[in-house]
Parts: C-alpha cells; sequence; structure tokens
C-alpha cells in the first residue's frame, strides 16, 4: 500500500479505521482502510469508474456495513445509523428517485428531520439552479431532479454533506453554478465530500485532494500543499527537461516537474489523477507515497 497523509492536525470530522468490506465475505473491495477527514474542508473524491468511490461513501453514509473496523462521523458509529447521526448528515446519490410532489410539498415532508434546515435558504438555492418551484419532482429532467437535490442538501445545514457524482446530468452553466454555490456554503464546522470521475468538475471547488486507486486511498492532501511539491505547467513539444510526468497536447507536453524552485503553480489534478492512476512511480515517489 502506498498512502499521502494529510501534514496538518485538524479537527476530524470523519474517522475510518482498519475498514474491511466486500460484498461477500471471500472478494474484499477494501482491506484495513483508514481515512481520516476534518471539518472545514470541501474534498474531491477521485477515483476511476470502478474504483470503489460509491462504496466507500456507503460506508460513511451508514447505508453498509464494514466486516470489521469501523467509521465514525463525529464520534458516531455510521454503520448505527442513529438519529443524531442521520440529523447531521445529508447525502445525495448519482442516481436519485423522486416522489411525485411538488419542491414545496417535499420540503414540508423532509425538512423536519433536520434541525438546522433553512426554508430560506432553500428557495434561494432553488432559485440559483433555475429550478421551477411548482413543478413536480418526478416529471422534471434528470438535471433539475439533481439541482433540486443538492438546493435541499445545502440547506439542510448538515455538519456532514455527501455527494456522489453531482454534476452528472448538469449542463455547463448549471455546473458553473454549483461551484460558486458549494464554494460558498463552507463553514469551519461543515464537511463536504464530492465524489466525481469528472475530475475537471471539482476545478477551483476543493481544497483537498482524495483519490481512490485499486481499492486504496493514495492521496489524501490539501492542494496547496501539493502545489509546494510539484510544479504544472506546458512544455513545448520539444522541450527536453526531464518530468515526472506528462501528457501531449495540442498545445505541447502538460507536464509535471519537481517544483526546486518553489514556484506556485495550479494544480492540474486531472494530469495529476492520470499520473497516479497509471502508477508513475516518479510522481509517486516525489509525492513521498511509499510501499507500506
Amino acid at each position: 500500500m502506498y498512502y499521502l497523509t494529510n501534514t496538518l492536525k485538524q479537527i476530524e470530522m470523519i474517522q475510518i479505521k482498519d475498514l474491511n468490506f466486500g460484498y461477500s465475505k471471500k472478494a474484499l473491495l477494501f482491506k484495513n482502510l483508514n481515512l481520516n477527514l476534518a471539518k472545514g474542508h470541501i474534498y474531491g473524491l477521485l477515483g476511476k469508474n470502478g474504483a470503489g468511490k460509491s462504496t466507500l461513501l456507503h460506508n460513511i453514509t451508514g447505508l453498509t456495513y464494514p466486516q470489521s473496523g469501523y467509521c465514525f462521523v463525529n464520534g458516531l458509529n455510521s454503520a448505527d445509523r442513529s438519529v443524531d447521526f442521520l440529523a447531521d448528515m445529508y447525502f445525495i446519490p448519482e442516481e436519485i428517485f423522486m416522489p411525485s410532489v411538488t419542491a414545496a410539498q417535499f420540503l414540508k415532508n423532509t425538512a423536519p428531520f433536520y434541525p438546522r434546515f433553512n426554508e430560506e435558504q432553500f428557495y434561494s438555492y432553488i432559485e440559483e439552479f433555475e429550478v421551477p418551484r411548482e413543478s413536480v419532482l418526478d416529471k422534471m429532467s434528470f438535471g433539475q431532479q439533481k439541482k433540486a437535490m443538492i438546493a435541499f442538501g445545502l440547506a439542510t445545514n448538515t455538519g456532514l454533506l455527501v455527494m456522489d457524482e453531482p454534476t452528472n446530468g448538469l449542463d455547463i452553466p448549471s455546473k458553473v453554478q454549483f461551484r460558486k454555490t458549494i464554494a460558498s456554503v463552507l463553514t469551519e464546522d461543515r464537511c463536504i465530500i464530492i465524489s466525481t470521475h469528472q475530475v475537471r468538475d471539482l476545478d477551483s471547488l476543493i481544497d483537498t485532494l482524495v483519490v481512490l486507486n485499486d481499492r486504496e486511498i493514495v492521496v489524501n492532501e490539501a492542494l496547496d500543499v501539493i502545489a509546494e511539491k510539484l510544479y504544472f505547467t506546458t512544455l513545448e513539444s520539444d522541450d527536453q527537461q526531464p518530468t515526472l510526468y506528462h501528457e501531449e497536447s495540442i498545445r505541447g507536453k502538460n507536464a509535471i516537474l519537481i517544483n526546486n524552485d518553489e514556484l506556485y503553480s495550479k494544480v492540474d489534478m486531472e494530469i495529476l489523477f492520470n499520473a497516479i492512476v497509471s502508477h508513475n512511480q516518479s510522481v509517486i515517489d516525489h509525492l513521498n507515497l511509499s510501499a507500506k
């Protein structure tokens, strides 16, 4: 196993310790999985299709139970699905099945389960996302349904908000609005986890990157710390300077270099992700990822 841990000690909201999980006892999807996530952050959970991102989220939200090990959220065992746990956690799955009610009716039936739900915020988000108030939810397009559930999830003001592929079904303007809105709701007491395989959708939104690969957490690091170690740039196609990793593009070589000169560059999450999942040992070594 190789791993990269956060360098700063912060108030942990999620603690996963030695978690073993599989849909059958003979085939474990996760073995001795460990992960700590802190309050006050927007985490981007990346992984290839089938890497286990949704399964990990289901363990965090208590929808599946580990065979051994544990997952605690704010000190509560997620597998217990206690009232206090459910009241402070909201999960938006990738596939949603909407009831045949309006947004107002859904709010009336569901909002009471969330003590900090804010109705004014809900309708403000609905307006920002251009979701019609009076439309029946199951008659809306998939994209409109997704936006309605995102608006509701934000308005719950739960300490933990988990979203699995929330931008699926959203058009480009809606994705831009999604990023703006999510960035505006983070507080020091809130933890937001966004899982996606569409890396670009997390651009300028998340502050910490978590990568799940080969059923293991291989990166859990703040973007600014990654930027201190790696330099992301575009080189001329015939540039011969050594790179940790590069990909050919129309503009030249999109490259990752060792940040020897302590220069600032924006982390290119797509290239970093591609390097990690291709098991590029140079990038892994420079991020202090090592076999365990």
